[in-house]
């Protein structure tokens, strides 16, 4: 994204992590500024993705990685039969929501990151094919966030732009403004 995580400000490996992931997850709050629910449910380019659908998707992805890693089931569970759910709102659900609920998941992994005794600490991934079949540890996880919620991130770009012209750039300067209009 646009904005760059100041080095000297978070010390440590686990804050560094930490202030990488937030970055990239503030890349994609800035791509909803100002949007309704239709708006940001809208598929304005060749994709079939929407802005609500990637906020949802990545806070779902990023719950179930860290429930993994924590050796619980995920808070909501996906099969072949609703997989494509996570990509839109449904039932009833705002975009209020799911950064809302995006925000709950941030905070849970913060402070597990921060809990976990070592970043060397490892975990198993299911047997599946797309998984390595090592364990990993808590630093991949931590890695492997901020890869998917980038690779996000960029798509937001590209969907916020098609739906009216706004850049990254441009929503840096917009959160800047409400930041300084709400303090």
């Amino acid at each position: 994204m646009v904005t760059h995580v100041r080095a000297e400000a978070h010390g440590d490996e686990r804050g560094a992590l930490l202030a990488f992931l937030a970055e990239q997850r503030g890349g994609i709050r800035r791509a909803v500024l100002g949007l309704t629910d239709e708006q940001a449910s809208s598929h304005p380019s060749a994709s079939e993705l929407s802005l609500a659908g990637l906020v949802k998707h990545v806070a779902e992805v990023e719950q179930f990685w860290i429930a993994l890693a924590q050796g619980e089931p995920p808070a909501v569970q996906r099969d072949r039969s609703n997989w494509h759910e996570c990509f839109q709102l449904v039932d009833g659900e705002t975009l209020a929501d799911q950064l809302a609920y995006w925000e709950k998941v941030a905070a849970e992994t913060e402070a597990f990151i921060r809990a976990v005794p070592s970043l060397d600490d490892t975990f198993d991934l299911p047997d599946q094919p797309w998984f390595p079949k090592e364990a990993v540890s808590m630093r991949w996880l931590c890695l492997h966030l901020i890869r998917e919620t980038a690779r996000h991130a960029g798509h937001a770009d590209i969907i916020r732009e098609s739906l009216d012209g706004k850049t990254a750039f441009e929503l840096v300067a917009l959160a800047e403004q409400a930041d300084a209009a709400g303090s």
